[in-house]
Parts: C-alpha cells; sequence; structure tokens
C-alpha cells in the first residue's frame, strides 16, 4: 500500500452491491435476461437457486417460472452450462464463447485426460473407441433435439458401459460411461442441459447440444470475463478473483494489467474495480430487504464476506461444504435465513439484530409475501441443507 488508493468502505460497497445487483426497488429487473446480465452469472448447481434468484430481482416477479424456461428453453437467450470452479451456472448466451475460453478449456482436458485414464485402469476400450461413441451420442442428440442419458443409450447402447475405478481402495466404485462422457462434453462446450423432466425444481435435466459459438483467445477471454465482473461486482481483491474464477493467480494478474483495473484500499486489503469506476455512486441506495435462495450469486460472490455477512453467521448459513442456504437481507447485508414450510408457508428469522428496527421487519415480512406470491403452490427445497433452513422448514 502507497496510501494513493481510493478507500471504499463497507457502506459503499453495500451500496455498490445493492443498486449493481438490482435489489433496491428502484432498481428490479424488467427480464430474466437483465437479471444475469447483471449478475455476470447465476448458480445453476440448484436448479431452483436459478428462478428463486431471478424471482427476487424482476419488478413484476408473477411471470419469473414462465419467463426464465422461456429464456433457458426457448429463447436460448440463456444458457446452463459449466463455468468457474467446474461449477455449473446460466450464463447471457454472449458470455458462453468467453467462459469457455476463460475457464473451460483448461478443465475439459484434465477432464478427457482422467476419463481416459480411469478406463484404461479398468481395461476399458481405448480413446480411439471412445471418439467412437462420443460421435454417435451427438449425433443422435442432434436427431433428438433434447434428451436424457438413457434415451441417448437407446441411441448408443455403449453408454452403458460400466467400469470398477479405484479397485480394492475405501473409494470404490462404478462408474458408467454416459454420466462421465456427459459432464466431459459439457465442460468441453459440446453440450448444454435442456429442459428439465418436472417443473422448475427438477434436478433431472435433459441434455441438447451446445449452440456454435467463436473459439477465442484464452488470454483475451480472461479480460473480458474479468473486466464483466468487476463491473458488477468491484471492488475484489486478488484472493476473491482466484477464488471466483478458479484461476491461477498468475492469470488473475495478467488479466487484471490487461484491463486497466484501478486498485483501491479495502479493509482487507488491496482491492480492484473496474477501470472507470472509482467514483461512488451517485444516489444512495433507498432502504430495501430481499430473500435470496440458496447458492445466490450475490452471498456467493467474494471469498472474503466480514462485510456483508459477520462471521458468527457462517456456522448456521452454510453447509459443511461452504454453501451457502438462503438469506435474509437488510440494506447490504445478511441478517438471517428463510425456509419454506410443507404447507408452503414462507418463515423468516433474523439472526443479527444490529440495525434491525420495525422498518426492518415490515421489509422483510413483505419480501416473503411476494416470493409466496410467485411460488404459489410449488414445494422447493434447497439441494444443500444448511443447519438454520432445517430448523425452520419444519
Amino acid at each position: 500500500m502507497d496510501g494513493k488508493e481510493r478507500y471504499i468502505g463497507v457502506a459503499e460497497r453495500r451500496a455498490r452491491l445493492a443498486l449493481r445487483h438490482r435489489l433496491t426497488p428502484s432498481t428490479l429487473a424488467e427480464t430474466p435476461e437483465d437479471v444475469a446480465d447483471s449478475l455476470v452469472a447465476l448458480h445453476g448447481s440448484d436448479p431452483a437457486t436459478v428462478f428463486l434468484a431471478v424471482g427476487a430481482r424482476l419488478a413484476d416477479p408473477a411471470g419469473t417460472v414462465d419467463e426464465t424456461a422461456r429464456a433457458l428453453y426457448e429463447d436460448r437467450t440463456l444458457l446452463r452450462m459449466h463455468g468457474m470452479r467446474h461449477t455449473v451456472f446460466v450464463f447471457p448466451a454472449d458470455l458462453t464463447a468467453v467462459v469457455h475460453a476463460s475457464t473451460g478449456l483448461a478443465v475439459a482436458a484434465r477432464e478427457r485426460a482422467s476419463l481416459v485414464k480411469d478406463m484404461a485402469k479398468a481395461g476399458a476400450p481405448d480413446a480411439v473407441w471412445l471418439k467412437e461413441v462420443e460421435d454417435a451420442t451427438l449425433a443422435a442428440l442432434t436427431r433428438r433435439g433434447q434428451a436424457t442419458a438413457a434415451e441417448l443409450a437407446e441411441d448408443e447402447p455403449r453408454l452403458r458401459e460400466q467400469w470398477v475405478y479405484a479397485a480394492g481402495k475405501s473409494y470404490e466404485g462404478v462408474h458408467t460411461l454416459s454420466t462421465r462422457l456427459l459432464r466431459v462434453l459439457g465442460v468441453e462446450g459440446k453440450v448444454v442441459r435442456g429442459r428439465p423432466l418436472g417443473g422448475w425444481t427438477s434436478s433431472q435435466l435433459r441434455w441438447a447440444v451446445a449452440p456454435e459459438h467463436a473459439e477465442l483467445d484464452v488470454a483475451e477471454a480472461q479480460s473480458a470475463l474479468l473486466r464483466r465482473w468487476l463491473t458488477a461486482c468491484g471492488p475484489a481483491t486478488e484472493a476473491d478473483l482466484k477464488w471466483w474464477t478458479g484461476w491461477r493467480v498468475t492469470e488473475v494478474r495478467r488479466a487484471l494489467a490487461a484491463i486497466g483495473a484501478e486498485s483501491v484500499s479495502l479493509d482487507e486489503g488491496v482491492g480492484y474495480v473496474a477501470a472507470g469506476d472509482l467514483d461512488p455512486p451517485a444516489d444512495p441506495a433507498e432502504p430495501w430487504a430481499a430473500l435470496l435462495p440458496a447458492l445466490d450469486p450475490t452471498a456467493m460472490g467474494w471469498q472474503y464476506r466480514d462485510w456483508y455477512l459477520a462471521p458468527e453467521l457462517r456456522p448456521a448459513l452454510f453447509d459443511y461444504s461452504g454453501n451457502v442456504g438462503p438469506t435474509v437481507w437488510w440494506n447490504g447485508r445478511v441478517v438471517g435465513s428463510w425456509a419454506q414450510r410443507p404447507d408452503g408457508e414462507i418463515v423468516w428469522r433474523v439472526l443479527d439484530r444490529t440495525d434491525v428496527g420495525r422498518e426492518a421487519e415490515a421489509a422483510i415480512g413483505e419480501a416473503a409475501e411476494r416470493l409466496r406470491g410467485w411460488v404459489g403452490a410449488t414445494r422447493v427445497t434447497p439441494r444443500f441443507r444448511t443447519p438454520v433452513e432445517r430448523e425452520l422448514s419444519v
């Protein structure tokens, strides 16, 4: 630190978060595409999260399910695919080439090599045979439009091949080719997830051939993704960026230099904002409350979270793997959690009452009613359960 960096404090960071993540009454979005564009990516590991994250940010959430399904499955303006940290996200369509080149290629190479190596160890057929199965699978998927792994195996029976991995080890198991191969094809950008077999909360998703996209230079794609993310989520530290992208620190630093990111002073050290983004918000964020779902990209956006989430709340709000559960927000910080009971009631609990008075309680209650209004008869259980969510949902 040379003392020249502009200091951005907690209050300003919370205001930036609120305004750029479409969480204040005046910044609510019109369409799911607007939401995804503002957030860069929606966590897709739990299908319900995509819809809940969108609904929390729409000015009129009544059409959340239909409009998000339209964007995902009809217009294909949003695509569910593997991205940062080998995690499934939903991206704006114009970002898919950037994500694939910046984060997918390296993961894809490792995944294919791992698959071929595991097959060889188990005495399974070689890479040439694997390529034949791959080509037949993609051809079948093209004919069908969308299909499950079981449906594809009807056209290409070799997808049902199984082999034992880690034989003799405590973690010995059985791999089915369809599971491993489709995952490889996913990170390689050849297939994406399609319509669910059930409703919008279903985790049983069909596969579809990925739309064609340009092959970009890796360094240029990394710069493009980092610029987009800093614009939406900056400031952030180098550690935050390394964690969110899953890149090596050298890649993060190269991209920061390439986009001319500007350094700032944060409570936890040196941070960065996009070029030209040093000025504070022109207007302060008005008071706001939100009920955000498990794995929401706002709650999961940074590795260092003390500026919006008190450390003492983490044991109640996160599972053992570090996945955040449903969160209650008041004016830029997490103050509690929420859940849905079997009868459909949305219940919530404030865990941190600092500055949470009558106004906050009323706003949180309105957000809960708003959520129940568009969720309707659907019952939502997070894929990753947390202690307080389990307790509230009974």
